[in-house]
């Protein structure tokens, strides 16, 4: 850190937790003097190649099945902005400004490194963009997550250049104009720019952080939830006991376990294993099992994403030693397997909270009023809110099929197997959505049985305190009202609130 407000890059320690400061504008960058002085060495060795009259792989050749075709010298700055046009043909919702900001700080950061042969001065213009808030408009559709996230960063790159689309102060102009109106100049890109700009990992690795961010906060939220729902139906917390728990040793299982009991802690509304009943339904019984298994993927793609947020994800590689080296570095296979892991991991939170949402519905279950309405019969109660929730994890099963294994050939089969982790991302970036929603809808559900048993004085100390907060947003039902957009607001709490990360 350079001030309060500015994070120095320098292609090898960016941390999520930065990312999503610069992802907000919370914070701006610069690049450190130290990779600096990196990128010009690396930019030394391309044009000491480039006139030495080498021919290297898409800086004086075509791209892809083109790279047998040699370029003459002076069309390498036509060669750059070609490429840059063509491959600007993503399809789709624009991607929000958040995964935008972060998608152009990871290239900046991968670039930084000292590796793209890229032009000091090209490099400062993105940093600029980010810093003065110059948001290219990148389609969401249309990478296949090899040969880098070609598409999308393309459509950023197009601004460089004065090209393309950017929002700017919440108007979307020409990238010219944009660039013009945040006070910078367009450039013009030469030998190897191009390339160095686009073929990378970094749609699919932006989109990743930031929803691995938010579903990490959805974690703890699924764990809360347990613990209403508990507190709801009088659940058996002799299952979280810590001697038992340690005969199965996995670290997240306990952790999940011992939360549990620390946020259950003061309350006078669990019971102990034959007070009541010997068991609860696995549901309940198996939250730390559960809930731990999908904590185990959390810290996975953790592993993953942190290496990829510092690498190099270029082709070719400009070496220290001055070799140029063509290799498969753009490949997005390792964010793809974990994007399609993390997709599962937060399906089955929705999953076994969908199902603890019908044990607080279902009288049969429950041994509540039906539905948890206050005049069953003229009152539906939350009888739908679970259809909702049933919807969404099926919706949710749907979108968890890995899309890594889907690999198709392109550019005439040169490039003939791709990871398809850009629409990973973009899948799990909707099944975190849809879990938000279930979770909210059980913690909505726990609520209401919590009111209906006049039981907010047995709570423990936690889970009353963080309840209060949920009745903010979403006061217990008197009568049949709709509360759809406070599902919906619920789930936004969850996803951006660290409450429950910092107890």
């Amino acid at each position: 850190m350079i001030t309060v407000n500015t994070i120095e890059l320098d292609g090898k320690s960016l941390t999520r937790q930065q990312i999503e400061l610069i992802a907000q504008g919370n914070t701006s960058i610069k690049i450190s003097n130290e990779s600096l002085e990196r990128v010009r060495e690396s930019r030394a060795r391309i044009e000491k190649r480039l006139d030495a009259g080498e021919i290297i792989y898409g800086v004086n050749t075509g791209f892809g099945k083109l790279s047998d075709v040699k370029i003459n010298k002076e069309d390498n700055e036509l060669l750059q902005l070609n490429l840059l046009r063509a491959d600007a043909v993503g399809v789709g919702e624009p991607l929000p400004t958040n995964i935008v900001r972060a998608m152009m700080l990871l290239r900046t950061n991968a670039l930084a490194k000292g590796f793209s042969g890229i032009r000091e001065e090209t490099l400062h213009l993105l940093v600029e963009l980010i810093n003065r808030n110059v948001h290219p408009i990148v389609p969401s559709q249309g990478s296949v997550g090899a040969s880098g996230d070609l598409a999308p960063l393309a459509h950023v790159a197009m601004v460089l250049v004065g090209e393309g689309k950017a929002e700017y102060e919440g108007v979307v102009y020409s990238g010219a104009e944009a660039l013009e109106r945040a006070g910078l100049q367009p450039v013009v890109l030469q030998a190897k720019e191009g390339l160095a700009l686009i073929n990378g990992t970094q749609a699919m690795t932006s989109i990743g952080i930031v929803t691995l961010n938010e579903a990490e906060r959805l974690g703890y939220a699924a764990d809360m939830a347990a613990c209403l729902t508990m507190e709801a139906l009088r659940g058996i917390i002799t299952a979280f006991n810590a001697d038992l728990l340690a005969v199965r040793p996995h670290p997240e299982l306990e952790f999940v376990g011992g939360r549990i009991r620390r946020w259950l802690e003061g309350s006078k509304r669990v019971t102990e294993q034959g007070q009541l009943r010997m068991q609860d339904a696995y549901s309940i019984r198996c939250i730390p099992q559960v809930h731990g298994a999908s904590w185990q993927t959390i810290r996975y793609v953790e592993d993953r994403v942190n290496i990829e947020m510092n690498s190099a994800t270029d082709n070719p590689i400009v070496l220290e030693n001055g070799m140029v080296v063509s290799g498969g570095h753009f490949h997005g296979q390792p964010i793809a397997l974990a994007m399609d892991f993390l997709k599962v991991a937060v399906s089955e939170w929705a999953n076994i909270s969908e199902r603890r949402t019908e044990r607080l519905v279902n009288p049969q279950l429950s041994g509540l009023s039906p539905f948890l309405a206050n005049d069953p019969g003229l009152d539906t109660g939350l009888m739908v809110v679970q259809y909702v929730a049933a919807s969404l994890v099926s919706e949710n099963k749907v979108l968890a099929h890995p899309a890594s294994v889907d690999s198709i050939p392109t550019s005439a089969n040169q490039e003939d197997h791709v990871s398809m982790g850009t629409t990973a991302a973009r899948q799990v970036r909707q099944i975190v959505q849809n879990a938000a929603n279930v979770i909210a809808i059980e913690m909505i559900c726990a609520s209401q049985a919590i009111y209906l048993e006049k039981a907010e004085d047995q709570l423990s100390p936690t889970t009353r305190s963080f309840l209060e907060k949920v009745r903010e947003i979403c006061p217990p039902l008197q009568q049949d009202r709709s509360i759809s957009e406070e599902i919906e607001a619920v789930a936004r709490f969850l996803l951006r609130t660290d409450t429950l990360v910092n107890l």
